[in-house]
């Protein structure tokens, strides 16, 4: 479990945690702090991409994409160019607005060592081996380097191979700082940049002839690509003084061929490769042994039949059950002109298991004689179904296997009969107090869900009070809680439950569970869908945390809605109207840091209000908290569903800006199961894979 505070910590060693991952977005002192408080392994981030979404707080993926990024199929939303609007026309700011630098921790060593740190931890997924070779290389010297008691200094060559592996901008050292970081973010790109070579001094576009000085060595192998391109080029033919060379050096006025695009005078130019460097790394694991599961295959190609592929591993004896994949293909192969596709063509297709944890020990092919498959890159398609169909079972496996003295795995997928006389009650969630509105006009609400922000302000007291006696009352807590907002949150909250009829708490990460502790006996607790709610094995873990209600995933579609709710027996709500937020961060995209600083124009506290503008054009509304410097996107679109084929307790409407009426309009369509229509209105996940 990811740890956000010392709360979370204290829960994760409850449950027998040894040893837990820390948040990225801690500072140093937070991190010595859990550490000197708790008798844990910490394991920490010390080099890699940085996500601005706090941890575990990301719907953007699955709302654009379809893709869970919260279960590690992430679209990748922050790399994309926004516009940043005010006032939903007035552009102020644009680029990959959302795109994070790389971190690098190397100068952090010393101190996360004497912190206490265990294991330091370096994002290494979807890089190629010779990253994962050269990051960890320089990690292991710097931190030898530290324990030899030999003076700490870092040699700057060592942090530019790291730049030329992979960075994103240049590197920041994230949030482990106390100040503001304001160099979190890089607007101008959001891949690969390489190291900076030079600007393009002449260009012959006829022959493809670029020529510049070089800021950096540069030899024939390595790869460059230009500010205005997005592919990238080998370099073949490199010249100095109209000589044929091998390799350059910095400050050489050379000339590079055969380049092709949107090259012009002035463009700069980085080295995205080194073939040096990478053959350098490639040393460190070239004739290691790669251990992969052994397969068993058998093609089966026959005339005007589709074909089929079944695999197999070769040792089944590491399973509780039988695994085979039977796959069968729409292609169908076609009789020969010319040259018929042989076995040993058809074996080389399917042996292409380079990029999985997977190798064929032997495979088998049935073939009819004179038959021609076109294209044969479809079997590519074929041996990828297979494989993944067949990882996917493994999974299972393992997951059915280890649960099952814990799960009734019986129970799932069984539907149950749901009433038709039974609704379910409808909770309210108002994520602020409007002056100007008229509570009064307010109907047929079960529970009141108020965020603690809104009930710590005593300008909102009448207001409260009105809609406390008139209805059930939750303190609705925040998606994040750090630094000095715990201390806020737990000077006020006794003073909350003075002031007011609360019924319970909605929790929305596990460290409040710890924080709250004391109430769990008096106080009804509900889970947040921020729980990320996927399945019956989270539910269960969570009833014995003491949450009596579970808010389910919106990441859900109509399937797996069905299939979880008629396979759990804990109270369970779903959210059917609201504007979700997408992404909550750790920074502020108006003043453009992590943390508010004293010159800070504070456009924060006006009346403004802020959109991210897609290249879709769709408008993402943006909300900046100062107390937490914390910024909350909301979707574009509207969810709006009807929901009574999922056998729920509750659903949950959420309330952003609508006003008095809207609220009852809305209300009543839920009432009826009825869902809002038009383009402003979406249903989620409901038709989605995620």
């Amino acid at each position: 479990m990811t740890i956000h505070n010392l709360e979370g910590a204290k829960l994760a060693k409850k449950l027998g945690f040894s040893r837990v991952v820390l948040s990225r977005e801690l500072s140093l002192d937070e991190v010595k702090y859990i550490k000197d408080n708790l008798n844990l392994e910490i394991e920490t981030f010390i080099h890699g991409a940085l996500c601005i979404s706090y941890s575990g707080q990301c719907l953007f993926s699955s709302m654009i994409g379809g893709r869970s990024g919260n279960r590690g199929k992430c679209a990748q939303p922050c790399r994309m160019n926004y516009s940043l609007l005010k006032n939903d026309s007035e552009i102020i700011d644009k680029g990959y607005l959302l795109s994070t630098r790389d971190l690098c921790g190397l100068e952090l060593i010393p101190d996360l060592i004497e912190a206490g740190i265990d294991s330091l931890k370096i994002e290494g997924r979807m890089k190629s081996p010779e990253y994962v070779a050269t990051v960890t290389k320089i990690y292991r010297k710097y931190i030898d380097l530290y324990y030899s008691g030999n003076e700490y200094t870092i040699d700057e060559q060592d942090k530019k191979d790291l730049m030329q592996v992979f960075n994103r901008g240049g590197f920041s050292n994230g949030h482990y700082p106390t100040d503001s970081n304001q160099n979190l973010v890089y607007k101008e790109k959001p891949n690969n940049m390489g190291i900076y070579l030079g600007k393009v001094s002449s260009f012959n576009n006829n022959k493809g002839y670029v020529k510049l000085t070089l800021d950096d060595n540069l030899e024939i192998g390595d790869t460059v690509s230009f500010e205005k391109e997005i592919g990238t080029y080998t370099v073949s033919e490199l010249m100095k003084n109209r000589n044929n060379i091998t390799l350059a050096s910095k400050n050489d006025f050379v000339e590079i061929g055969r380049m092709k695009g949107n090259i012009n005078i002035g463009d700069k130019i980085y080295k995205i490769s080194s073939k040096n460097l990478s053959s350098i790394a490639a040393n460190t694991f070239s004739g290691k042994e790669l251990k992969k599961v052994k397969l068993n295959g058998k093609i089966t190609i026959k005339k005007n039949l589709p074909i089929i592929f079944d695999i197999e591993p070769s040792d089944q004896s590491f399973y509780k059950k039988n695994i085979k994949i039977k796959i069968k293909s729409d292609l169908i192969p076609v009789n020969a002109i010319n040259s018929p596709t042989t076995k040993d063509r058809i074996e080389k297709q399917i042996n292409k298991t380079t990029d999985t944890p997977f190798e064929f020990n032997k495979i088998e092919i049935d073939l009819d004689n004179n038959l021609f498959i076109s294209p044969i890159s479809a079997l590519n398609e074929i041996r990828r179904n297979a494989i993944n169909q067949l990882e996917n079972m493994i999974i299972e496996d393992y997951i059915f296997d280890r649960s099952k003295n814990n799960i009734d795995i019986n129970k799932i997928n069984h539907k149950q009969i749901i009433s038709t006389d039974i609704k379910p009650k409808i909770s309210l969630l108002l994520n602020n107090i409007n002056k100007d509105f008229d509570y009064s006009k307010l109907e047929n609400i079960d529970k009141l869900y108020l965020p603690i922000s809104v009930l710590i302000k005593k300008e909102n007291h009448n207001a409260i009070k009105y809609l406390n006696d008139k209805f059930n009352t939750y303190i609705y807590m925040p998606l994040i809680i750090q630094g000095n907002f715990v201390n806020i949150i737990e000077k006020n909250i006794e003073n909350i439950l003075d002031l007011y009829n609360i019924k319970g708490f909605v929790i929305s990460n596990l460290g409040q569970i710890e924080m709250l502790k004391e109430y769990k006996d008096n106080y009804e607790f509900i889970g947040n869908y921020s729980l990320n709610i996927f399945n019956s094995y989270t539910t269960k873990e969570l009833e014995e945390l003491n949450i009596k209600t579970v808010t389910l995933s919106p990441e859900l579609n109509s399937n797996d809605l069905i299939n979880l709710s008629n396979s759990i027996d804990i109270n369970k709500e779903l959210i059917v109207y609201g504007n979700l937020p997408v992404m909550t961060s750790k920074y502020c995209l108006l003043g453009k840091t992590n943390k508010c600083y004293s010159n800070c124009n504070k456009n924060c506290i006006t009346t403004n209000k802020y959109y991210l503008k897609d290249r879709l054009g769709l408008k993402f509304k943006i909300i900046p908290d100062s107390s937490q410097t914390i910024t909350t996107i909301y979707n574009s679109k509207t969810t709006s569903i009807s929901y009574f084929e999922y056998n729920l307790n509750s659903v949950r409407i959420d309330i952003l800006d609508e006003n008095i009426e809207e609220i009852n309009n809305i209300l009543n369509h839920v009432k009826s199961n009825k869902k809002l229509e038009g383009n402003n209105y979406t249903n989620g996940n409901l038709n989605k894979t995620v």
